[in-house]
């Protein structure tokens, strides 16, 4: 009788210890986790749970040298990242990178709430970071497409190389409106048009999928397994500085900013793209980091962007001059400003333990991490990372497939802008003839693929040599290109003597810029690389001549523009070489248009059209057109 009277009155305690083990979620079912409830419920379940500390960890992002799956596991880090050259090894394969991905990943799924990171990587034009991947022309070119779809194609095929790594998430597209070629990313602007910038965020849909016809306007959306989010950047105005210098300040007004820099984020909005990546630059003297007006009430209030919004690599930092400085400023600056996720690579506890005290001090309200984590978190459900987190082997062969190669080549095709063709209308030098004796290629470019494909390629600021990645330089596709019987001679940088001498028919001169990225590529005199002005008189004063200008932006030109028979603008055309031979030799016709303006000299920067002292050497949209002559099936 004792025994059964002692178990009645131990029922009432069970009961209290199994409400409060409800009440404290150890047998609550947890909605954030079940993929039938909708997303908003499933963010507000996973934040009630969530402490400060892992709010903050959603916030910050690091490079793949600074982070470890302890890491994740320990500070709930929302997202790891490569940056420029970044790689697990040199020529890693995606077997690789997806197990790199995958051990981040492990380390965030065994955290106490199994968060989900999301992995970044400069996707610029193709997966160009990585050996072995397409690499398609750099924006520049595309915009002289003028072919929407064909740059969506270009997306959809740089997101499959991207998964085929394990990738989810690429800094792209750039959508700034370069209106000084002497910026050294002015080859990342598709135009110094807004109208044609625009058009090409078209990109969006082909990284991240259409977005369904009913879905509300500013929500990201990413379609599956086989697609990216995005980044619209940089954010905003930065093509717009004084005299084209990275980084520095846009003087312009409110309703020139909202006319020549803004659009481009009206389409990237519409079209559902998941970040938008704040500018080093400044606007009118303000830091764009600090830039609450532009960020917070224009952004995600005005356009309603619902998306996240991240720094740009120590972009916070730099709030300050000299950066860092003080960074706590910095960062209580950046917060309130808007900014959802900070890029800060290198050192994770000084961001987690700056931000942390900015909130327990009241500095930085928690509406304000709030707001930045729940974005940050809708991204992730809309991509399905809680259901899909773990990268596999589905898609490894995409990686530089020779589908994706094949596009490459159209793109460079369609992206080539014919400047002159011979000295009159009725007397074109091209398309050159297949068949001939003897003909020369000459230049630094030509048999270059590192020229070719420019800064961020491999690394940061690119290389040159033959030897980084895999492509078909412009020589090898002159020489597939020709009859089997001409004879092709290559002399990078051929005498005068040697030329009058050789008896060639014709000469194809492929020089320009030597690769560079950002600041490095900031320029005051945009000259072609040395020996290209000497191999141009060389040659062209010697023979018929072909020049064709591997460059990132219009250089200067117009001394050599009389000698020269025929003059082609190539941009920066990636892997695929063959491309520009297709187009030289008449099995496609040019049909490129210039994207930007073309200077006579330096001396008239900055020069756009509709300017009142334009006075161009070609005018933006000017572009001659030939005729294929050859049959192009199966090419």
């Amino acid at each position: 009788m004792p025994t059964r009277m002692g178990n009645i009155l131990l029922l009432p305690l069970v009961f209290l210890c199994f409400w409060a083990a409800r009440t404290n979620g150890e047998y609550d079912v947890a909605k954030y986790k079940d993929p039938k409830q909708p997303i908003h419920i499933r963010i507000s379940d996973l934040m009630k749970r969530m402490t400060l500390e892992e709010k903050v960890g959603q916030m910050v992002q690091l490079d793949r040298t600074a982070a470890t799956p302890q890491i994740m596991k320990e500070y709930s880090i929302g997202s790891v990242l490569s940056g420029g050259g970044s790689v697990p090894h040199p020529q890693a394969t995606a077997a690789e990178w997806i197990h790199m991905v995958n051990g981040f990943q492990n380390g965030s799924l065994s955290s106490r709430l199994g968060v989900p990171m999301i992995y970044g990587i400069d996707a610029v034009h193709g997966h160009n970071n990585v050996y072995k991947a397409t690499v398609f022309p750099h924006n520049v070119g595309l915009g002289a497409t003028r072919d929407p779809e064909l740059v969506k194609r270009i997306g959809a095929a740089t997101a499959l190389e991207v998964r085929a790594t394990g990738i989810s998430y690429v800094f792209a597209p750039c959508i700034a409106v370069c209106r000084d070629p002497r910026w050294g990313r002015c080859f990342e602007s598709y135009s110094e048009d807004p109208k044609v910038v625009q058009q090409m965020t078209e990109i969006i849909p082909g990284l991240q999928g259409d977005i369904p016809s009913n879905s509300r306007k500013g929500v990201p959306y990413v379609a599956g397994k086989e697609k990216v989010a995005a980044c619209a950047k940089h954010y905003v105005g930065d093509g717009g500085t004084v005299r084209g210098i990275n980084e520095n300040n846009t003087v312009i007004d409110w309703h020139g900013l909202l006319s020549i820099h803004m659009p481009g984020y009206y389409n990237s909005i519409i079209k559902g793209v998941s970040t938008v990546m704040v500018s080093y630059s400044s606007w009118n003297g303000e830091k764009m980091h600090a830039n609450k007006q532009l960020i917070t009430n224009f952004l995600k209030n005005t356009l309603k962007f619902r998306g996240f919004v991240i720094s740009d690599w120590q972009g916070v930092d730099r709030i300050t001059s000299p950066p860092h400085s003080n960074y706590t400023y910095s960062v209580q600056l950046g917060i309130r400003a808007g900014i959802d996720m900070i890029m800060t690579p290198f050192n994770h506890t000084e961001i987690i333990d700056t931000l942390t005290n900015l909130v327990n001090k009241n500095v930085i309200p928690m509406s304000r991490i709030n707001d930045a984590v729940r974005r940050i978190l809708r991204v992730k459900f809309t991509m399905g990372l809680f259901e899909n987190p773990m990268a596999d082997h589905t898609l490894v062969d995409q990686l530089g497939s020779q589908a994706h190669r094949d596009l490459a080549r159209e793109a460079v095709r369609k992206s080539l802008v014919l400047l002159k063709n011979g000295a009159e209308a009725d007397d074109p030098v091209l398309p050159l003839p297949k068949k001939a004796d003897k003909i020369l290629v000459a230049g630094t470019h030509a048999n270059n693929l590192g020229n070719q494909c420019g800064g961020w390629t491999i690394s940061w600021q690119g290389l040159t040599g033959n030897n980084h990645t895999t492509g078909t330089t412009i020589l090898s596709g002159i020489t597939m290109a020709v009859d089997t019987n001409t004879v092709v001679v290559y002399s990078e940088n051929p005498t005068e003597d040697f030329v009058r001498s050789s008896n060639f028919s014709y000469a194809i001169v492929v020089v320009g810029e030597m690769p560079y990225a950002e600041t490095d590529g900031d320029s005051l005199n945009l000259t072609i690389a040395d020996p290209g002005p000497a191999t141009i008189t060389n040659v062209c004063v010697s023979v018929k001549c072909v020049v064709v200008v591997v460059s990132g932006r219009p250089v200067v030109i117009e001394p050599y523009v009389s000698a020269i028979d025929a003059l082609v603008a190539a941009w920066l055309p990636g892997t695929e070489g063959q491309g520009v031979a297709d187009v030289l030799f008449g099995d496609y016709g040019f049909s490129g248009k210039l994207p930007r303006t073309w200077f006579k000299t330096v001396d008239q920067l900055p020069m756009n059209f509709g300017d009142p002292h334009y006075d161009p050497l070609f005018p933006f949209g000017f572009g001659l057109t030939t005729d294929p002559i050859h049959p192009s099936v199966g090419l």
